[in-house]
């Protein structure tokens, strides 16, 4: 007979493996862009890069997790942040001025407030703000800065506990607005630091047929942009995961911010139509105009066959028609598109190896729902960082993230532990669902859909050197007691494809990582990480 722990583990096995089946895994394979055209160019450790350096990009623009993009035109700057959910710090800011090529500015969000959904980063009489919707408490904050690059206030809760994705708009008379998710609307003070009255209902959404495949209905995502004569609403429906098909553009414009709206006569604007496109679930849209003055749009997009990528960040081109409508021509962005001109190009993203020298907390790394003072638990000295463990397990010891946008990748790093700790690698999706390997003075620990397996003998002792592969889903470990000369690989492989929003929900990805739990600390040294 099987026993309660047995039970819970046939079960989340079947469970994980039938949704690899039916949604980690199609069967219809994912087209390859290196077949399809050049392929991605390569930058830090490997990773992919959009920029192909022959006046082309080829999307993602962000790979890896990097939802709800939010962007701002600042002058001959682009600045754009993301939904980060339960990773703290959070709300990186990323600047370019090509709108291809990104680098870090700084992490705005140090408080934690809750999950962080749908941000909205905006820029009104020279002050910058962000407009912050969360869950757990559900509600609305606003944080503030006189410089992009921060301080970044305290974040004030304006109290709005029915609605998420707020988009800032000024009419044009002059007064602040937020658009907010089911068509409706609020007004702002005019330090944008408050309200004004209550919520209203200024706008009912194009509806898709009855026979298509969607999530739900679901209104979200309002963004405006004033162009010429009219003010354009650009709204997502549908469904932000789900059916590859459901999350979709759609559009409206009104010749005044009060209304009335009327629907883009081309409904949707942007949809995938065919689970064989590379891009799954595309919505979330904002238009915004380029270095030369064309017009553009950032929205997000799950990766054929690999929604444990997160929802990755697309660029697509925008024509404006002569009846005053726009559309997107970039189709279903499987092909090189030429770049924006005018901007002035530079080196995309940052590695993720590390020596730890310094810390890059916030920028890099992240932790998963943080305590108030979880920082102190970190420190760098002599390229070793320091982590004092928290927990029993990597469920609640709010371990330390990256995001890796590759389908494939390797990452290793040195590890020596105190007594009473266990450390490791992870793949972590969230507190339930990840997979790993930890180890103690005397055994290693196996963790596989956020639950321990096996504790095999550890033969390394307090300090080894370990390795995890992530193979297009498929899962390897190798340790190594010789400071990575020579490598033994772990018996026992994993395949993570249901690791992912639609069998768990949350809307995350998965993140490579470390963890200590347990009484003392880990240190953790040398860490490489290359994409494959």
């Amino acid at each position: 007979m099987l026993n309660r722990r047995d039970t819970i583990l046939t079960a989340l096995g079947a469970t994980l493996a039938g949704a690899g089946a039916r949604a980690g895994t199609v069967d219809v394979a994912p087209k390859s862009p290196a077949g399809n055209g050049p392929g991605w160019r390569r930058g830090h450790d490997n990773q992919r890069i959009a920029d192909l350096g022959d006046g082309r990009f080829l999307n993602p623009i962000f790979p890896g997790d990097h939802p709800d993009p939010s962007i701002l035109k600042d002058g001959a700057d682009y600045y754009m942040t993301f939904s980060t959910f339960d990773a703290y710090p959070g709300l990186v800011i990323w600047h370019s001025q090509d709108l291809v090529n990104w680098q870090p500015v700084t992490a705005a969000l140090t408080k934690p407030i809750g999950s962080v959904w749908a941000p909205e980063l905006c820029k009104h009489a020279s002050r910058y703000f962000i407009y912050i919707p969360t869950k757990a408490p559900t509600t609305n904050w606003v944080i503030w800065a006189d410089r992009i690059e921060g301080p970044w206030s305290d974040p004030v809760d304006l109290g709005l506990h029915d609605h998420i994705d707020p988009g800032h708009a000024v009419g044009e008379d002059g007064s602040r607005w937020l658009f907010l998710s089911g068509g409706d609307r609020v007004r702002l003070a005019e330090d944008g630091l408050s309200t004004i009255g209550k919520t209203e209902h200024v706008y009912d959404p194009w509806h898709y047929p009855e026979d298509w495949d969607v999530e739900g209905f679901s209104p979200e995502g309002p963004k405006i942009t004033r162009h010429g004569d009219f003010f354009y609403l650009v709204t997502a429906v549908g469904g932000t995961a789900g059916p590859p098909t459901g999350h979709m553009v759609i559009a409206a414009r009104a010749r005044s911010i009060h209304g009335p709206w009327e629907n883009h006569p081309g409904n949707p604007i942007v949809r995938t139509t065919d689970r064989a496109e590379n891009w799954w679930s595309r919505g979330h849209a904002t238009l915004v105009e380029g270095p030369d003055g064309g017009w553009w749009s950032v929205y997000h997009g799950y990766e054929n066959g690999f929604w444990t990528l997160g929802r990755q960040t697309l660029l697509d081109p925008v024509e404006w028609t002569p009846d005053g409508w726009f559309r997107m021509k970039g189709g279903d962005l499987s092909q090189p598109i030429a770049k924006p001109r005018g901007g002035r190009p530079q080196p995309h993203g940052q590695p993720l190896s590390d020596d730890f020298r310094a810390l890059a907390i916030g920028t890099r790394w992240n932790f998963f729902k943080p305590g108030p003072e979880e920082t102190k638990r970190l420190s760098v000295r002599d390229g070793e960082l320091t982590l004092r463990a928290r927990g029993r397990a990597p469920a609640d010891s709010s371990p330390l993230l990256l995001i890796a946008g590759d389908r494939s990748y390797r990452f290793e790093c040195d590890i020596a532990i105190d007594p009473g700790v266990t450390a490791g690698l992870i793949l972590f999706y969230d507190e339930a669902l990840y997979c790993g390997l930890g180890f103690d003075q005397t055994r290693f620990v196996t963790h596989q859909y956020g639950i321990e397996r096996a504790r095999p003998a550890n033969p390394h002792g307090r300090r080894l050197r370990m390795r995890v592969t992530n193979r297009e889903h498929i899962i390897s470990f190798h340790t190594s007691g010789d400071g990575g000369r020579t490598w033994k690989r772990f018996d026992r492989g994993m395949e993570v494809s249901g690791y992912h929003h639609n069998v768990r929900g949350g809307f995350l990805m998965l993140r490579p990582g470390l963890y200590a739990a347990g009484e003392g600390a880990a240190r953790f040294g040398n860490f490489h990480f290359e994409a494959l």
